[in-house]
């Protein structure tokens, strides 16, 4: 077993697909989950008259929201998180806002700086839509030890770097 402090390696020769934890089984099973997720995201797209544009735009928000170091969101590091010219940017963020989602605050040291924070009414909304994916996601990690759910954190975390290393 490889520690975390150990680089890791090269892909180990392709395993046999009937490998429950080789390279292929993570692969089957992180599409499927990925396909899951969009499905529902667009579901949620399209019963608040957005685009799936829009909702990942979101995610980048709430995500901003939570992580205090980064700080606010803007519309600047949104364009370049979402790989969105400043006019699509501004076009999305316009829907987000129109339909109550997000809110836009100038910042009080710099007023020419856009602050941009999910909306208490479209966090409701949202909350609202994706409790049955909250219920599904409590209920999956009921049925793990502790010790298997910092795993699997672990795993999950090490998989957003690497995505977040080939993104640049």
């Amino acid at each position: 077993m490889r520690s975390a402090d150990t680089p890791p390696s090269e892909p180990s020769p392709e395993p046999s697909s009937d490998d429950p934890i080789g390279l292929q089984s993570f692969a089957v099973l992180l599409r499927a989950m990925n396909a899951e997720f969009n499905r529902i995201a667009q579901e949620f797209a399209h019963a608040q008259g957005l685009h799936l544009t829009d909702v990942q735009a979101l995610i980048a928000v709430l995500d901003a929201d939570r992580d205090a170091e980064a700080g606010p969101m803007t519309p600047g590091r949104l364009s370049s998180h979402m790989n969105l010219t400043s006019g699509a940017t501004t076009a999305c963020l316009d829907r987000l806002e129109k339909a109550g989602h997000i809110r836009r605050v100038r910042a009080a040291d710099d007023r020419r700086v856009v602050h941009i924070h999910y909306a208490q009414a479209g966090r409701e909304a949202a909350r609202e839509y994706f409790r049955p994916l909250a219920r599904s996601t409590d209920a999956a990690r009921s049925r793990f030890s502790p010790d298997e759910l910092r795993t699997i954190v672990r795993f999950l975390g090490e998989m957003n770097d690497q995505l977040a290393r080939v993104r640049r």
